[in-house]
């Protein structure tokens, strides 16, 4: 039998959202007494209740569909695929545009503001969208990708700017209603993440609009967020963690958003912890970085927060204690940082597995204090996952809150599951009792030499173990004899721990020998897995905006084919396989 809402007008209008749980529950929101901040936005100084965002989607939206061109709004109305780009950081904008193209039945395409013109051209182009959605900070690129679109694959492309629908009168919650047709289907596109592009030419994952409530609820239940959890937001929106990690699922649970936009600035996040511990007006529930944040976070304090006098002191690490937990993700957190943290915050920071195409798989329960050093966790309920050898191998995944495809890419959708229809990750896990432990990349991590099979993150993580190490990556360098050599790029502890080497071991033409390093690691490690190759580089390593090391990128260009004529490369000339007897 055909659905009745094939038989009467559609019930549409400009106050009327679409009928699906992601709208029904922040309708609910809205409607409570007293309002809550939904949205806290510190650069814009935007602080917007849940009645207010709503009524400010309402708005764009209407913009929007006063804005594109015909055949678009026909495609609309027939629930054809529709994408539509977004060019805004993390804030109440953000929020805003993307609730805008899922109220509008489209699919959200974030993209990050910081790319030039023609970078975002191709994101714009790739996914085919109909329009871009640009933030009051970035009105310039909005002008620019306007015209390079227009001129050259979307002769009705426009740019629209968010920042006008951001002041609109506020609805009475009463005002605003849910459709009464069909519900919008829940297997068509929501949300496009391009993925990192660490290992080939960036893809869009096409996620689900389930993925933006089922897999948004499931991570709430995960960490039983409620109405009065704060998530300090300083993570890019246009990655999977900065939107179904850290705004769905707080979004739909009631909880504060607080958005800090801009560039990562440790002294200003030390602050506002410090508020946080000291104002129960600002207490902050959660919070979630990458390595790289944690990293510059533990450098300030030891360089400054840790000479303060006592009771200055005390606030500083008490900001660090009010979270309920703080997480980690993109990639493993070193031991060493992970320990320095642990100590200070009396509690461990959370880490999980997952990836673009199907959200985290393997998690850490909050309330687990059983969980092994190194571990990312058990799988997650619901999600079906094996080891292509057993206890260890490649991981293969089968998730309810998977990518439905990669956009206008259906041969790389097809190679990316194997024959059983498992998605193949391309990371290598080990599996002890009920936890899982990362082993590494398939194709970047796993070094072959001499025979051997090696871990890249074996050694890395051996290396950061090393007071005088900041950071690490290795990788495995082509050789004649032995097929790869191991490599290891590393930058170096500043001031004090640099001071104390320096005392120890002498100064010589390198702040750091190959030999110092084999000498320190050759009770932690094999002689087959020691390091060959050596380079120290000044500052960070370079990283993507979500912190990771594109090892496929660096190691070619930090150790090239002729590294031996490289003076920054450090050669063990001893044979790998006489130190194996070792």
């Amino acid at each position: 039998m055909e659905d009745r809402s094939y038989f009467v007008p559609t019930h549409t209008g400009y106050n009327v959202l679409p009928n699906t749980p992601l709208f029904s529950r922040l309708l609910r929101y809205a409607s409570r007494t007293p309002a809550r901040v939904a949205i806290d936005d510190v650069r814009s100084s935007h602080r917007r209740t849940h009645v207010e965002l709503l009524s400010d989607v309402l708005a764009l939206r209407e913009t929007i569909v006063n804005t594109v061109d015909t055949a678009t709004l026909e495609a609309l109305e027939r629930r054809d695929e529709v994408y539509i780009a977004i060019v805004a950081a993390g804030g109440y904008e953000y929020s805003v545009a993307m609730l805008a193209v899922l109220a509008l039945g489209a699919a959200a395409v974030p993209i990050t503001p910081a790319l030039p013109v023609e970078e975002a051209a191709y994101f714009v182009e790739k996914s085919k969208s109909a329009l871009v959605l640009v933030s009051s900070f970035d009105m310039k690129k909005c002008c620019d990708l306007e015209k390079r679109i227009a001129s050259t694959s979307n002769e009705h492309f426009r740019g629209v700017p968010i920042g006008p629908c951001t002041f609109t009168p506020t609805l009475d919650p009463a005002d605003i209603l849910i459709s009464s047709d069909r519900p919008l289907e829940e297997n068509a596109p929501g949300v496009v993440i391009f993925t990192s592009g660490t290992t080939g030419s960036p893809k869009g994952a096409v996620m689900r609009r389930s993925f933006i409530f089922d897999c948004a609820l499931s991570v709430a239940d995960h960490y039983r967020l409620t109405e009065d959890d704060v998530m300090l937001h300083v993570l890019p929106v246009h990655h999977a963690t900065g939107v179904g990690i850290n705004f769905f699922p707080f979004l739909i649970s009631g909880s504060r958003i607080e958005f800090r936009s801009g560039g990562f600035d440790e002294a200003w996040m030390w602050e506002r912890w410090r508020q946080g511990a000291v104002d129960s007006r600002q207490r902050l529930t959660f919070f979630s970085g990458v390595p790289t944040i944690y990293m510059r976070m533990r450098r300030h304090y030891q360089r400054n927060l840790q000479k303060l006098p006592p009771p200055e002191l005390a606030k500083y690490i008490a900001g660090a204690r009010q979270f309920r937990a703080c997480l980690c993700g993109t990639s493993a957190l070193p031991q060493p940082l992970s320990e320095f943290w642990a100590t200070l915050m009396q509690k461990n920071i959370v880490q999980r597995y997952g990836a673009t195409e199907f959200g985290a798989i393997f998690k850490v329960r909050l309330d687990d204090k059983k969980v092994p050093d190194g571990s990312v966790g058990e799988v997650a309920s619901g999600i079906d996952v094996k080891l292509s050898d057993g206890t260890e191998g490649e991981v293969l995944v089968k998730s309810p809150h998977m990518f439905s495809k990669y956009l206008h890419d259906p041969e790389a959708t097809a190679r990316a599951h194997n024959e059983d229809g498992y998605f193949r990750t391309g990371d290598i896990a080990r599996k002890e009792g009920k936890y899982y432990y990362i082993v590494g990349r398939a194709s970047l991590d796993i070094i072959k030499s001499g025979g051997y099979k090696i871990s890249a993150l074996d050694i890395e993580r051996e290396l950061l173990g090393l007071p005088y190490i900041a950071e690490a990556m290795v990788v495995g360098v082509a050789d004649e004899e032995f097929g790869q050599r191991v490599a290891a790029l590393v930058s170096l502890q500043e001031e004090e721990l640099t001071d104390a080497f320096v005392e120890t071991h002498g100064n010589t033409e390198y702040m750091l020998t190959i030999s110092d390093v084999r000498r320190d690691l050759r009770e932690r490690l094999a002689g087959y897995k020691l390091p060959t190759l050596l380079r120290i580089v000044n500052d960070e390593l370079p990283k993507t905006v979500t912190g990771k090391v594109q090892k496929k990128i660096l190691g070619p260009k930090f150790f090239p084919i002729d590294y031996h004529k490289q003076p920054e490369v450090q050669q063990w000339v001893t044979s790998p396989r006489q130190l194996a007897k070792l």
